[in-house]
């Protein structure tokens, strides 16, 4: 089959010469030959189907790290690769479209008073390998959040972030919600940072933080370092936040892919954490229904149970208590090589009441 040239075919794949040399630089789209003399790369017309695939993938907005590995799949593979990508864009647009929702019924005046409640349970585990437990949690009738301490110092961390959140464990009105988040992130970085002050190396400890907050019908999260928030809506299983850490700016970017992370060297490496520097915590807006349920956990348990294991245990143990229990179990069946904190939380109707705490471990 005669090759064409590179002009010829961006033309027919409908792409610029300068797509098509950046995605053989990245392995994407090879060139058939590469002339030895003049160097101009040449194509075969039957490398269009691929090349137009490329394209389209991008629009869609995917990493040119994980449109490598679609081409690299079957036909039925690819396509659940870019079901799976597409439920992540539509989750990550669902937030800003709530938060538009919430912006625009503040804006009218909309009432917004609570109509929902939680119901809740707190485990927190040690593991099987580190000496001490790091981890902290708190679960409360408007407040749910972890906190995962490293370095020397991370425990009292972690203690003294928890305890500077547990102030928002009260009714917010649903207009000042975000604002008092942010808030609160700040006065526990700094309650951290005054902590590890006296530290010679203080960069060397402190913790993450992740927390939900109730107002209203609404759930606002703030999220600092690599704990999760996933959400159980039905029978699918959303992760709602977004690690902070050198891997998952990587495969941002579209130079690493989910399987080259999960045996990254750096892949706990955090980018943000609160240890006595300005940090600027992610902060959403999420409609609290009925029949939900939220698991919040630190990496001691995201890191070693995959997650269709974690949704067949948040969709099939209907007691948050138990849900919390197993969980653990599993974290440390997979060898328990960290701490584990986890929450459990159903959205409720308001008047079905809400369970106590359940301060395990």
């Amino acid at each position: 089959m005669e090759l064409v040239t590179i002009g010829e075919f961006a033309r027919a794949a409908r792409l610029s010469p300068k797509a098509l040399r950046l995605y053989d630089e990245l392995g994407l789209l090879t060139p058939a030959r590469v002339d030895p003399l003049s160097g101009y790369r040449l194509y075969s017309p039957d490398q269009l189907d691929q090349a137009r695939l490329v394209a389209w993938l991008r629009r869609l907005g995917m990493p040119l790290a994980r449109i490598r590995h679609v081409c690299e799949l079957d036909p039925p593979d690819a396509a659940a690769e870019v079901r799976a990508y597409w439920a992540r864009v539509e989750a990550d647009t669902a937030a800003r479209r709530n938060l538009a929702t919430f912006l625009v019924e503040q804006l009218s005046g909309k009432d917004t008073t609570m109509t929902v409640a939680l119901r809740y349970a707190l485990r927190t585990d040690r593991g099987l390998v580190r000496e001490s437990n790091q981890d902290r949690g708190y679960a409360g009738e408007r407040l749910l959040a972890v906190a995962d301490g490293f370095g020397a110092r991370g425990a009292p961390a972690s203690s003294t972030a928890i305890e500077t959140l547990a102030r928002l464990d009260t009714a917010i009105p649903a207009g000042e919600l975000l604002n008092t988040l942010a808030d609160a992130v700040h006065r526990a970085g700094a309650a951290v940072g005054d902590l590890l002050s006296a530290d010679p190396a203080p960069e060397c400890s402190g913790t993450t933080l992740t927390a939900l907050v109730l107002s209203g019908s609404r759930l606002g999260l703030v999220h600092v370092g690599d704990a999760r928030v996933y959400l159980r809506r039905g029978d699918e299983l959303f992760r709602i936040t977004h690690d902070h850490t050198v891997v998952q700016s990587l495969i941002a970017e579209g130079r690493l892919t989910e399987e080259e992370a999960a045996s990254h060297p750096q892949r706990s490496l955090l980018v943000r954490a609160l240890h006595g520097k300005e940090v600027e915590p992610d902060l959403s807006l999420h409609d609290a229904l009925p029949g939900d349920r939220y698991l919040l956990c630190s990496d001691g348990l995201h890191t070693v149970v995959p997650e269709p294991d974690l949704r067949d245990v948040l969709c099939t143990v209907p007691d948050p208590e138990e849900a919390t229990r197993r969980l653990v179990e599993l974290a440390n069946e997979n060898g328990g090589p960290d701490n584990v904190v986890c929450v459990v939380a159903d959205v409720v109707p308001a008047d079905v009441g809400r369970a106590a705490v359940v301060p395990a471990g």
